[in-house]
């Protein structure tokens, strides 16, 4: 029913200030206006869209719960959208969400009525669950070990085994 409404009642909004807008202004100006606010705006969610894919990008390789970034840029997204759309509501609306402080106050109203019941990274199952050896080991190992990345070179045996193997010299030098 809200969709409805605001299907409804928005395009009927911006009529309206369009109609009162450019009975003050004129129509050229109104039109500058609007042209104006979508060139605005696009800059802005270009440059909002950054520092929320940065924050993103760094929830990620600390390993912390992306949640409030990826709501950051689901409202900055929405944001562009609605600054693209003609009309002095819509981008009134549009400028509001690309406020960090106002997408902070957003994020949080939304968090209250929302209720994650779990929230898990990564390929495998969640740390501590039936596949793994107990709550201190994760998909690759110790949760909070170190990660070693190493390249390896396959050492075929030799066929004297009284030679060295080539990996310490041996007694006579060889």
């Amino acid at each position: 029913m809200y969709l409805f409404l605001a299907f409804l009642l928005v395009p009927i909004l911006e009529i309206a200030l369009f109609i009162q807008v450019g009975g003050l202004i004129g129509l050229w100006p109104t039109l500058g206006i609007v042209v104006l606010t979508a060139v605005l705006g696009t800059w802005l969610v270009r440059t909002q869209g950054r520092l929320a894919m940065g924050q993103l990008q760094r929830a990620f390789s600390e390993l912390d719960d992306p949640t409030e970034p990826l709501a950051h840029g689901a409202m900055i997204l929405f944001s562009g959208a609605l600054l693209l759309t003609p009309g002095f509501f819509t981008d009134a609306i549009g400028f509001a969400l690309l406020v960090p402080g106002i997408r902070v106050a957003v994020y949080r109203y939304i968090r209250k009525r929302v209720r994650v019941t779990q929230f898990q990274m990564g390929p495998g199952p969640r740390p501590g669950g039936p596949h793994h050896g107990g709550p201190h080991h994760g998909a690759y190992g110790p949760v909070g070990g170190d990660i070693i990345d190493a390249d390896y070179e396959e050492v075929k045996p030799r066929h004297d085994p009284d030679k060295p193997s080539g990996w310490v010299e041996g007694p006579d030098g060889r």
